[in-house]
């Protein structure tokens, strides 16, 4: 089948066009947790993350936050084993993969923060999809595909399409949709909104959370946002210079809450701007 030159379109289309996706509860797949112990991670002498400790329970979405350079994407590569760690135990609560296997890599996979440079341009989306499967062995690629674009609501036309031929949500759902076709139990989200406009940001958390529902995912997603962390997690740690600050619940974070100054601080920032 040739690929139309379809024009690139708003990203409310693609809801309308795909399947729509509900809150239903998928019991097929199993829940896993993820337990993290004492993580370190150095680069050439410069310690990027050290003694980062969290427990994940299983089918739970779990928030990590703080300034730029505090050292929370740095545990999202790490965790997914695309950032050196130095010491530290991680592992999966409910599966005996081990860090850095093929069988870890199909259990934890992750959603970076630019859906353009994370999807090869001169790639379709039907191609974008069917690496990992062909990576993996996995043999019903064609299935997998239909039913990975109909989860992120993508209707069956946009399979050919070019990633510059998709407005920004949409690349972010097909970035969602290759996370997901390998059906892992464990996603790890870069930002995943923080590159899109705030009338998409919506839509696609609203999409994450969904899938989280349905499928019984775990999540660990990291972000700069404290109202989008509220928004999708129940819980969330807050790191400064590489090092965990403390933990706190969304509900107590929405209430004020907390115990650390710097905790504080973030929350007065994201406050925004106000005239004095």
């Amino acid at each position: 089948m040739s690929p139309p030159g379809h024009p690139k379109g708003d990203d409310r289309s693609a809801q309308h066009e795909g399947a729509p996706v509900t809150a239903v509860r998928d019991e097929t797949q199993a829940q896993v947790g993820l337990e993290v112990r004492g993580l370190r991670v150095v680069y050439d002498g410069f310690v990027a993350a050290d003694d980062v400790s969290f427990d994940v329970r299983p089918g739970e979405s779990f928030g990590i936050v703080g300034e730029s350079g505090s050292g929370k994407s740095t545990v999202l590569r790490a965790l997914c084993s695309l950032a050196p760690r130095t010491a530290g135990e991680v592992r999966l609560v409910g599966s005996a993969a081990t860090p850095g296997s093929k069988a870890w890599r199909r259990q934890v996979q992750m959603v970076f923060q630019d859906p353009y440079g994370s999807l090869h341009p001169r790639q379709t989306v039907d191609r974008i999809l069917a690496e990992p499967l062909a990576i993996h062995g996995v043999a019903d690629a064609e299935a997998r595909i239909e039913r990975a674009l109909a989860d992120v609501g993508l209707a069956d036309g946009y399979r050919f399409r070019y990633p510059h031929q998709l407005s920004g949500g949409q690349r972010q759902r097909v970035a969602v949709a290759r996370a997901l076709i390998l059906e892992p139990p464990v996603l790890l989200l870069d930002e995943p909104t923080s590159a899109l406009d705030a009338s998409v940001q919506a839509e696609v958390l609203n999409l994450l959370d969904a899938l989280r529902v349905r499928r019984g995912l775990t999540y660990v997603m990291v972000s700069h946002d404290l109202a989008v962390v509220t928004h999708l997690c129940s819980r969330l740690m807050v790191m400064r210079a590489g090092r965990v600050v403390e933990q706190v619940a969304s509900s107590d974070l929405a209430a004020h809450r907390v115990q650390a100054d710097y905790t504080r601080a973030l929350m007065e920032a994201s406050l925004g701007f106000r005239r004095p």
